[in-house]
This record gives C-alpha cells, sequence and structure tokens, in this order.
C-alpha cells in the first residue's frame, strides 16, 4: 500500500485499499479530476434513486450545487434543496438546529439519500442526519480546506459543546478541480492547515504509544506522513492557488481521511493541536463570535504546540530524542505563511488569556487521548 496515488488512478488506489482492508466502509467511487459534477449525476441515476436532497448553503449552491440541480433530472432523479440556515452569529454551524433542518426536510421529501455539496461543517451535518435517518449520502466537496470528507464521525456542537458522534461515511466521493480551484484563497489555506498538522499528530501519536501503549498501525501513519510531506512540498504552489497546489492538497485530504479510517480513530490525523482549536472553537461559541476555519486555528495551534514540545524537550531529556522528526515552531508558521495562512494567534482574533487557558486545559477536550500537553499539564513528565 506504499504506492502514491496520482489524480487519473485514485479509483486504481481506492480499489486497492478495499481489498487491503476490506471491513472499512471505503466510498464505492472517488472522482478527483474535471467532469466529476457529471459523474456524480450519473452515479446517482445508476443508484435509481428517485429523490435525493441536496444540503448546501448559499455559496457551495452557487459553486457546485445548481450544477448538479441541471443534470440530476436528465437521469430520472428529482433534487430537493436544504440550504442550512447559519447561526444567529452568521456561521453555518454543525449544531442541533442544523441537524433538525436537514432532517425535517428529508422526511417532508421523501429523499432516497442526501448530497453534501460544500467543505467540512456540511458533511458533517449530512453524515450525521444521514446516519440517523439510515439513509446513504454523496460527498461533492466544493473547497480543499478538511481532511473529514470520507469520515465515519460528525464532530457536532450540542449545547455549546463540541463531540465527536457516531455517524456515515459517503457512498461515493466527486471532487472537480475546476470548482476547487475557484474556491476563496482562505479555505486551501485553511486545508494546508489542517495537513500541517499531522506534524504534531503523529509525535503525539507515538507519544501516546510509547507512554500510555495506545495502539498503531506503521503503515497508517506512513500514508500521513507521506501525504504531509507533499504538502510540505507544495506550501508555495498552495499560496499561489496553482492547480498543482489546489489538487495535490485535495489528493493528500483525502489520504489523511481514509488513513484515519483504516485505523479506526482519529489519532493519525488529530493531535493536541487539533484539541487546542476545538477549546478556542468552544469559547467563541460561547462567548457568540463569529467562527474561524478549522483548518487555519489548527495551523497556527501547531505551530504552538512545537514551540512547546520542543521547549518540554530541552527540559526533559528523556523526550528529545523523540523530536528529533517534528518542526519547530518558527518553521511550521513560515509554511503557512507560504501557503497563505495565518500563522498566529493575533492573526485570528485569538487574545493572549485565550491561548494560555487553551494551552492549559485543551487537554480535557479529548481526555481518553494521550497527548504530550496533556503529559505535561498532568504533570506525568520526569525530568
Amino acid at each position: 500500500m506504499r504506492e502514491e496515488p496520482g489524480v487519473d488512478d485514485l479509483q486504481q488506489w481506492l480499489e486497492r485499499l478495499k481489498r487491503a482492508w476490506p471491513d472499512r466502509g471505503f466510498p464505492e467511487r472517488l472522482v478527483l479530476a474535471d467532469g466529476a459534477l457529471a459523474e456524480a449525476a450519473r452515479f446517482m441515476a445508476d443508484k435509481e434513486w428517485r429523490r435525493v436532497l441536496l444540503v448546501a448553503d448559499e455559496n457551495t449552491r452557487e459553486a457546485a450545487g445548481r450544477s448538479l440541480e441541471s443534470d440530476l433530472p436528465a437521469g430520472g432523479v428529482s433534487v430537493s434543496v436544504t440550504l442550512v440556515r447559519p447561526n444567529p452569529a452568521g456561521d453555518v454551524v454543525a449544531d442541533e438546529a442544523s441537524v433538525v433542518q436537514v432532517l425535517l426536510d428529508l422526511q417532508r421529501h421523501g429523499a432516497d439519500a442526501l448530497v453534501a455539496v460544500g467543505s467540512g461543517t456540511l458533511h458533517d451535518i449530512a453524515r450525521y442526519a444521514a446516519f440517523t435517518a439510515g439513509k446513504p449520502f454523496v460527498s461533492v466537496p466544493t473547497a480543499p480546506s478538511v481532511d473529514g470528507f470520507t469520515s465515519k464521525g460528525a464532530p457536532l456542537i450540542i449545547r455549546g459543546e463540541k463531540i465527536t458522534v457516531p455517524a456515515v461515511g459517503p457512498v461515493a466521493l466527486f471532487a472537480d478541480p475546476g470548482v476547487l480551484l475557484r474556491a476563496p484563497r482562505r479555505l486551501a489555506a485553511a486545508g494546508f492547515g489542517d495537513m500541517l498538522g499531522k506534524a504534531t499528530s503523529l509525535f503525539d501519536w507515538r507519544v501516546g504509544h510509547l507512554i500510555d501503549g495506545e495502539p498503531i498501525d506503521e503503515e497508517v501513519a506512513g500514508m500521513t506522513q507521506r501525504a504531509l510531506a507533499r504538502c510540505i512540498r507544495l506550501a508555495e504552489d498552495v499560496g499561489r492557488g496553482t492547480a498543482a497546489g489546489i489538487i495535490g492538497l485535495m489528493r493528500s485530504l483525502l489520504e489523511s481521511g481514509f488513513a484515519m479510517l483504516i485505523f479506526g480513530q482519529s489519532h493519525p490525523a488529530s493531535g493536541a493541536e487539533h484539541h487546542l482549536s476545538h477549546y478556542w472553537e468552544m469559547d467563541f461559541i460561547r462567548s457568540g463570535r463569529r467562527q474561524l476555519l478549522h483548518g487555519a486555528k489548527v495551523g497556527v495551534a501547531c505551530g504552538m504546540v512545537a514551540d512547546l514540545y520542543h521547549e518540554i524537550g530541552r527540559n526533559v531529556p528523556a523526550i528529545a530524542p523523540l523530536l528529533a522528526g517534528l518542526p519547530t515552531g518558527e518553521r511550521i508558521r513560515e509554511l503557512l505563511r507560504k501557503a497563505g495562512a495565518p500563522a498566529t494567534p493575533g492573526e485570528l482574533g485569538i487574545g493572549e488569556d485565550l491561548v494560555r487557558r487553551g494551552l492549559a486545559e485543551a487537554h480535557r477536550v479529548r481526555p481518553n487521548r494521550t497527548t504530550l500537553l496533556k503529559l505535561k499539564n498532568e504533570g506525568r513528565l520526569g525530568t
């Protein structure tokens, strides 16, 4: 499974993954190519679905939804549209209200399946609604912004707290490079930040394995590391918005998502940097502030966590050898800037008090996950 897939052979690569790990719930189809939206319409017609519910917001409907609305009826598939309403702060969020809105429309229209047209939040809403209703869903990403398109878990905001609940992965994914290239540049920068976070998440995964015996899979870790390395090579291309940068980023995000799917948990792609991001997100929700892009927070948090971990390594000699492959915080920030992403908390509007509280408390977001941040905050590091 060490082959690195190209755009033209992603489906063949997916078939190899299915043969190697036949029980992981991989999608049936994976298309990252021009004409993907037309392929999506043909796929749904071949499924003989009579009616689908397209889940989008105002922007993603224009980016890709209307094309599907035009193409699907020719194959005998009628389309209803749910435009997920923003919350009082003006954000579309994966919360109780959004999920119920989709479920009510799903029941009202009697849809056979859902189509998630958008990026991470809309996918989380659709995947949990599909899971709850026992319906399949199709993924149509409109920006290379997150690595969770194929996830079987949905991070939801429930009464102001972020929790991940069981959901369902897409039966197919169709991403058109033309759509991805037209997405706002900040969304690609966020996707780069989400991928760069694998630098600290892979480190935390090894720490959890060595210190607390958490399971690890070296083949999965290698898959994630190669996806991360590709993104690092393409940092400037992502920043310029070139086809090579955007397509390479999307491919890496998909590979990272499959790595989590194979392992069955988020260890390969989520460590202290994600816990810190989630902590900030919940604070923003409680205070009624507009949300920040997930990957933008993860990238900034990755630089902060890398700074802290290298500082720990200087003070705890036993940790130092483990840090050899972890980039410094300054290197992380350099890469973020090349990709056009924010690099510091101040650029995100995150103040010093929230930074301090996050570093002291973020490990509680996932109390069952071992990270070096958790070991430090619980006083479990020797000197």
